[in-house]
């Protein structure tokens, strides 16, 4: 047996089919730990063939993944949580990626569906059964520190990436997070694992930039700081240490400080999917301080890593009228909208460019669309734009 998925679950009703459907072309058996569910999440899993077992849940994430490895049959562990798909495009590439018999570990591209920022992330849910690879951390449990330990005694494994997004990731959507409360339970973990662990970069970076989230500013800065005093953290973590400060400094208007972080967070080593964050990040800063033609050439970098990108057209979009470039913004703002039909700023943006070239019932059009869009979203903002066009008689 090669391939063996591996989760954790509880009450998934809603999503656990379409989990299990994605992996179905590639996993050769199913493996679900579950903690407590009462919904529908037992039913679907045995529908779909999967293996059930019971945990009694203890607050720590890695106990029961650990738990859940003991009952794995295969050569390898694919990790997913029960908000997460396999992407189809990622399946021939596993299959052949897991025929080597040096890796270790097979870092997976993961897409943040409805994030605010990160848009991308690299996390190790595809590793070797090998009984000294286990998940350490009571909160984001990660196999990657068992994995130094044994690289240390056995340096000749290799751990590697793929550069194809594996994973969609729906947690972060607002909905979610409000459903199951995770800030707090992220949180309230970490502070704990913290007392015993004050100087684990990894750990100051998680929870620093929650701080940072959820409006504990200065607290998230000195442990991101914190953070990248340790001499051993890789590029990836220097990158996302970077990154979060460059987040606080610009939640404090220390607009400079936070550029050099986004600088030094996009000259990390890295895939340049994960730096897309950042460049557009930076963009905004530069934007926000008339510095057009730098944040023109950020935002270009976004849709160059990511050509499906819509924010970064739409930012584009905002720059290129900045400058004066009407038609390459129109253009811009277009295909923000091609890619994303529900984007409501980047149909006002069109239409008040639009608006100044003349073109009237093009920008009516637009326009209307954007304020019902708002509507659903942000009624207030309709209601502005509403009385603005009033206001001109429109």
């Amino acid at each position: 047996m090669d391939l063996s998925l591996c989760m954790i679950v509880k009450n998934e009703e809603t999503f656990l089919s379409q989990v299990l459907e994605s992996v179905k072309p590639v996993v050769d058996e199913m493996v679900i730990l579950d903690t407590g569910s009462s919904d529908r999440t037992i039913d679907i899993a045995q529908e779909y063939g999967a293996r059930v077992y019971h945990f009694q849940w203890c607050n720590d994430f890695s106990a029961a993944r650990n738990h859940a490895l003991q009952y794995v049959q295969g050569k390898w562990v694919l990790v997913l949580d029960g908000d997460e798909v396999l992407t189809p495009e990622i399946v021939p590439e596993i299959q052949q990626a897991i025929k080597n018999d040096r890796y270790l570990v097979i870092n997976l591209i993961r897409k943040e569906v409805g994030a605010a920022q990160s848009p991308y992330s690299l996390v190790s849910r595809l590793f070797r059964h090998h009984p000294d690879v286990h998940f350490c951390r009571p909160y984001h449990a990660i196999v990657d520190d068992s994995v130094t330990q044994l690289l240390q005694r056995e340096p000749d494994w290799q751990v590697v990436s793929l550069s194809t997004v594996g994973i969609l990731h729906y947690g972060y959507q607002p909905g979610a997070i409000a459903a199951l409360d995770k800030y707090t339970k992220a949180k309230n973990a970490m502070e704990g694992f913290l007392v015993d662990h004050p100087n684990d970069a990894y750990l100051c970076n998680k929870l620093g930039s929650l701080y940072v989230q959820i409006g504990q500013v200065e607290e998230g800065i000195t442990l991101l700081k914190r953070g990248l005093t340790d001499p051993h953290v890789d590029a990836a973590l220097l990158f996302e240490l970077h990154y979060h400060l460059g987040n606080a400094y610009t939640k404090q208007n220390h607009l400079q400080l936070a550029a050099q972080q986004y600088q030094g967070a996009i000259e990390q080593p890295i895939l340049p999917q994960l730096k897309l964050a950042a460049y557009n990040n930076l963009g905004n800063l530069l934007f926000s301080v008339g510095d057009f033609t730098t944040a023109k050439r950020a935002y270009q970098a976004t849709v160059k890593i990511d050509p499906s990108f819509a924010v970064g057209y739409n930012h584009l979009g905002m720059t290129l009228k900045a400058l004066g470039q009407w038609e390459a913004a129109i253009t811009s703002y277009q295909k923000a909208i091609q890619l994303n039909p529900e984007y409501a700023d980047a149909y006002q943006n069109l239409g008040v460019v639009l608006l100044k070239q003349g073109r009237v019932p093009e920008s009516l059009s637009a326009l209307t669309l954007a304020i019902a869009l708002h509507q659903a979203t942000n009624p207030n903002e309709a209601q502005r734009l509403r009385q603005q066009l009033q206001g001109m008689g429109l």
